[in-house]
């Protein structure tokens, strides 16, 4: 048991899987609920303040390396895409509601780094963007559980 809650720890800190992923795994592995949420939120948490602090520095820095360049700058074209879609749909005010729901909505590539990276290139504060993609993974958390409870239920899982 403790097993399962160690992997969807750790899942959740993983790009693009993130606690989605992490959250079909404890469904699928019939886990106490609150628990499983609790542990894939703070999994998924952990790295924002890293990613906000110091991915934009290191993806600047390797931009130009010869082996690394171009997932590097892959990287930066997606956190500067990502805040300028968040400014786009919100304007400067209505960021925080925007980056909720950039990371609280599970479409591939919106998760708490994308929205973090997005959040640090708008130099939206580490407060507001800790705020933001938390309730912003609570609520993919929540439509994740859903979704995926259906989906278990139809295919008899």
């Amino acid at each position: 048991m403790i097993k399962h809650y160690l992997i969807i720890f750790f899942v959740s800190m993983v790009p693009l899987i993130e606690l989605r992923g992490a959250v079909l795994w404890a469904l699928g592995y019939d886990l106490d609920y609150v628990t499983s949420m609790v542990i894939c939120c703070i999994g998924n948490m952990l790295p924002v303040p890293f990613i906000y602090f110091f991915a934009r520095k290191v993806l600047l820095w390797g931009a130009d390396k010869k082996y690394i360049g171009k997932f590097f700058r892959f990287c930066l074209e997606k956190g500067e895409r990502g805040g300028q879609k968040l400014t786009a749909a919100a304007g400067r005010g209505g960021l925080f509601v925007a980056l909720l729901l950039f990371v609280g909505i599970p479409l591939p590539g919106t998760g708490a780094w994308t929205g973090t990276l997005a959040a640090s290139f708008l130099n939206m504060g580490i407060k507001s963007t800790v705020g933001a993609v938390s309730l912003g993974v609570i609520l993919a958390g929540i439509i994740m559980s859903i979704g995926g409870t259906a989906a278990f239920s139809v295919i008899g899982i």
